[in-house]
């Protein structure tokens, strides 16, 4: 597994079926890009100047919303995940 470092963490993507109302369901290339998944590794927190170490705002096992075109998208054992600043989320879902 990943461990990131820094403010980074790493979120396994959920991609949801999307239909349009009359229940097509559309291809993955008319898909949106996902903005939702859950944490499975994060980082150690963001060093300040002043070398104290600002905690993470989530954790593993959190279900995560983010911006739509940010982070970078990694493959580790046959597995899709994208890789995120702290920053870069907006909202944990509950």
């Amino acid at each position: 597994m990943l461990q990131p470092l820094g403010d980074r963490v790493i979120v396994e993507t959920l991609n949801e079926e999307e239909k349009t109302v009359g229940g097509i369901v559309l291809a993955s290339n008319a898909q949106e890009k996902p903005t939702t998944g859950k944490v499975v590794s994060v980082g150690s927190g963001k060093v300040l100047d002043n070398g104290n170490t600002l905690p993470m705002s989530v954790k593993v096992g959190d279900v995560v919303m983010f911006d739509k075109y940010v982070g970078t998208e990694v493959t580790d054992d046959g597995n899709d995940y994208l890789v995120l600043h702290d920053s870069d989320i907006v909202a944990i879902v509950k």
